[in-house]
């Protein structure tokens, strides 16, 4: 492993975050020469001889680029200690905790649900403190709809049934009926009092049934159970931020629009309606991975040896508490320090088929026989990861995309789909489950490593899992290297074992 490990043979890199693909850390290196290929060389003894030199270009794959460490920049594969910690903001929106402080104060918060560029936000607020102030500000601002979060336990005390059934599955907010208050409200019931006035009785524990009448002008919403860790909605972010800030677990919430043109409201747009209110303005995605980091959100099933070609392993076996899908961790952490780790994503084409495509099962295979090598290590293996968490269906999608030309990253765009949707949250809570503490990850991919270090992590290293470059998976290999920021040299001058 000498030679993998040298880090006299880096390549240049640049790193990015793989849903957006902006640019969060960078190193830069110089190329010594412009030939338009490049060669990784890498060597340690195994059977397979995986990490035997290969080099390729367009042409011969035979052509090579000689690549030398002339650093320019301090920042290198290890970012900032902030950076990946699910407590910490995405740029440019305020923290999970500033709006739970807010709820508490009876103020507005903004959820904002940005994913692909499709935004839509919502005013929120606690519906037990709700005042005609807050309605008018919302009716004002957002699409004059009103709307109150509630779980299914209070609807169904309160006789407040959906209007038809109810599809746990559907991205479709869960409508149930429209009611007013019967009590305190004008005959109409529209203005910002009588709503009020309704929102405030719907969030009290001594409502009872017969005190709504139907319809009426606030519309109640469904929350499902498991809140944005089952479905990433604005009712389910609505009520999972009143349970966090230990309110009653009822929202009030309303779409905001542009009211120029009645349009859905754009991100600026938002971001200064927040700055003229002194709002704070959060993001759906920092919402959903603050929650993955306080909960647990995986059971151990069981434990059992597992003779393998890459030798002896105890397999580890998690059921995941939201979707019950089961993940499975092989190997052996002794006292959890220092331990050699790799989290594998799902790859069926590849991990099974040994599609020519990606390198995935050879990296798996790898990773394996340097654990078995080194006597202690575990590979989680993280299903409902395939092709980068789109789904198979839609990887073979991109898989005719790219045959017609577009590469990786080009592919899932033009499907509308994320460049990258893994996360790593059960990957790391299975890890610590399991005992490991500090640890040597094994990945070319700086997002697994942001992606792992705030769950209480600490990664003290990267080993790169190196394999052969093919002309089938060639393009694949150098655009994960190009615009998602994969490096296939080590940056760590330390010997494996």
């Amino acid at each position: 492993m000498a030679s993998l490990l040298s880090p006299r043979i880096l390549l240049a890199h640049s790193f990015t975050n793989p849903r957006s693909l902006s640019r969060f850390a960078a190193t830069s290196w110089r190329w010594v020469n412009s030939t338009p290929s490049w060669e990784i060389k890498a060597s340690h003894e195994n059977k397979r001889g995986i990490n035997e030199s290969s080099s390729f270009d367009s042409a011969s794959f035979e052509k090579t680029v000689d690549v030398e460490n002339t650093q320019e920049s301090s920042v290198d594969f290890f970012v900032c200690d902030a950076e990946g910690d699910p407590d910490c903001p995405t740029r440019g929106y305020s923290s999970i905790e500033h709006a739970l402080q807010a709820l508490r104060q009876g103020k507005f918060v903004i959820v904002v649900d940005d994913e692909n560029g499709d935004v839509q936000g919502n005013l929120i607020m606690a519906a037990t403190l709700t005042s005609p102030k807050e309605i008018a500000f919302m009716i004002k601002n957002g699409s004059g709809i009103v709307s109150v979060g509630m779980k299914k336990e209070d609807l169904e005390r309160l006789n407040l049934t959906p209007e038809m059934v109810d599809d746990e599955d559907s991205s479709a907010p869960t409508f149930t009926i429209t009611v007013d208050a019967k009590s305190g409200t004008s005959s109409t019931g529209v203005s910002a009092s009588d709503r009020a006035m309704t929102v405030l009785r719907l969030s009290s524990l001594q409502a009872k049934p017969d005190d709504f009448k139907r319809p009426g002008h606030v519309f109640l919403l469904k929350y499902r159970d498991g809140g944005v860790l089952r479905r990433a909605s604005h009712t389910e972010a609505s009520v999972d931020l009143m349970i966090l800030a230990g309110l009653r677990p009822i929202s009030v919430l309303s779409a905001i629009l542009d009211q120029e043109d009645g349009s859905k409201a754009s991100l600026p747009y938002m971001r200064k309606l927040a700055s003229e209110h002194d709002i704070p303005i959060v993001s759906l995605t920092d919402l959903i991975r603050y929650r993955r980091k306080r909960e647990k959100l995986v059971e151990r099933v069981t434990v059992a040896r597992l003779p393998t070609k890459s030798g002896l392993f105890q397999a580890y076996c998690y059921r995941s508490k939201l979707d019950g899908i089961e993940n499975i961790a092989l190997g052996d952490v002794g006292n959890g320090q220092d331990i050699l780790v790799r989290v594998h994503s799902e790859c069926l084409t590849g991990d099974i088929f040994g599609s020519g495509r990606c390198d995935c099962g050879k990296q798996l295979e790898l990773a394996m026989e340097l654990i078995e090598k080194e006597g202690r290590g575990v590979v989680v293996y993280l299903r409902g990861h395939e092709g980068r968490g789109i789904g198979l269906g839609h990887k073979l999608r991109a898989y005719n995309l790219q045959d017609q030309g577009h590469d990786t990253v080009q592919a899932n765009i033009e499907l509308g789909l994320a460049i990258d949707a893994r996360d790593y949250g059960i990957g790391a809570q299975i890890l610590r489950d399991i005992g490991v503490r500090t640890m040597r990850l094994m990945t070319n991919n700086p997002a697994k490593f942001t992606g792992l270090k705030g769950y209480g992590l600490a990664v003290v290293g990267r080993v790169p899992v190196v394999t052969t470059i093919t002309k089938e998976n060639r393009r694949y290999m150098e655009t994960k290297r190009k615009k998602m920021g994969h490096v296939y040299i080590s940056d760590i001058d330390q010997p494996l074992a």
